[in-house]
């Protein structure tokens, strides 16, 4: 009995003791598991995590890389554009600037209603061409009868002009503006001149003595726009010039880059007023001008047209239009080349000249600026100091 009482007693006991060291074991167990399995994780989003970053430092380091390359091929290739194609690349800025500069006159003759001249709407064959020079006749409205005793003498007309360019690659025009009245009677006359003739070179330009340096101006900047040319020469409308001599001269120096030629001169800047070639800005001068070729003719290459072209707005216009022009190519690097040959006088000093084998090129008297009389004795002159009518098509260049 009593073992049964002591048996029943104990046995409750051990089913209660095995019971709480079961939940205990489970409890145990189970937060042991969360601690492992947490612990597992966040060595895992550890782990990743640091995979991620590397990832986009490589990522970032690649991109680094590849711009570097980039930039370093990019500088390759301007190094070597720079030294192999420089020209070509010029070439194109040159055209792109031709090309600029027609599409704004022409717009601007839209807008001032000046009529588009029929070389600016013909520049884009024009320019695949080359020519030698180009030759621009200074002249007014009222010089009718001076353009003719040149067409009469120097100047080739008609289907000569015509052949003297396509062959010889020497474009022969005469130089004008337009009035202050636009589309008035001097305008019309000069365009039934052109019709006639077809020999005129209109500028978008208005005509005035005191408006010389900026007609010079104009004239180079649109004549390098509208012809591609070796040189360009500007001449009065009453000097005489022997063509083939001209282009003789000037194919000496076509090796050179920068040229300006004529008869340089200097002289006393005239400060008093009232005077003939009254300079007001006088004070930036001194005493005297520097070197400079004289007004009635001259001739400039290629790079220097080109350089008036570019800079044309910026290019300050003194009195004297000879002045002008010498001004603007100060500081640059051009050869001036004085050749006496472009100031003969006329007879019997140009006729003396020619006889002993030295033909001028040009040919005016000092006194008058020009042939005085030029209208009654361009002839005369022509007769005693031409080259003759067929050296033109002889001459080598």
């Amino acid at each position: 009995m009593y073992f049964k009482n002591r048996g029943a007693i104990e046995r409750p006991s051990r089913s209660v003791v095995s019971k709480k060291w079961s939940l205990f074991l489970c409890l145990g167990s189970f937060c042991a598991g969360m601690f492992f399995t947490n612990r597992m994780w966040i060595i895992s989003e550890t782990k990743e995590g640091i995979t991620r970053t590397t990832t986009v430092e490589a990522e970032r380091l690649k991109l680094v890389s590849e711009n570097c390359i980039t930039k370093f091929l990019q500088q390759q290739d301007i190094k070597l554009v720079s030294k192999d194609n420089f020209g070509i690349l010029d070439k194109t800025i040159s055209n792109l600037e031709i090309e600029l500069a027609e599409a704004k006159a022409a717009q601007e003759s839209i807008i001032s209603g000046v009529p588009i001249s029929e070389e600016i709407e013909k520049g884009e064959s024009r320019r695949k061409r080359k020519y030698f020079m180009v030759v621009g006749i200074n002249t007014a409205f009222s010089s009718r009868k001076r353009r003719d005793s040149v067409r009469a003498t120097w100047m080739p007309q008609g289907e000569k002009r015509r052949k003297l360019e396509e062959e010889k690659g020497i474009i022969i025009r005469f130089v004008i503006g337009h009035s202050a009245t636009l589309g008035g009677i001097l305008d019309k006359a000069i365009e039934a001149e052109d019709k006639k003739h077809g020999d005129f070179l209109r500028l978008d330009h208005i005509e005035g003595y005191l408006e010389l340096s900026a007609k010079t101006k104009t004239y180079f900047a649109t004549a390098v726009n509208l012809w591609d040319a070796e040189y360009y020469i500007k001449v009065d409308d009453d000097v005489h010039v022997n063509i083939a001599t001209l282009v003789e001269t000037l194919a000496r120096h076509r090796t050179k880059p920068r040229i300006y030629i004529g008869c340089m001169k200097s002289g006393p800047v005239l400060s008093r007023k009232g005077v003939r070639y009254h300079e007001p800005e006088y004070w930036k001068f001194g005493d005297k001008y520097f070197r400079h070729a004289t007004g009635q003719i001259y001739a400039i290459s290629k790079d220097l047209a080109t350089y008036i072209s570019a800079n044309q707005h910026v290019l300050h216009k003194y009195t004297n239009e000879d002045v002008s022009l010498g001004a603007w190519f100060i500081g640059l690097d051009v050869q001036h080349i004085d050749d006496r040959r472009l100031c003969c006088g006329t007879p019997p000093d140009c006729e003396w000249k020619a006889q002993a084998g030295n033909v001028c090129v040009a040919s005016f008297d000092w006194t008058c600026s020009g042939i005085c009389r030029s209208v009654d004795r361009m002839k005369e002159v022509h007769r005693h100091c031409g080259e003759g009518e067929n050296a033109l098509w002889k001459a080598a260049f």
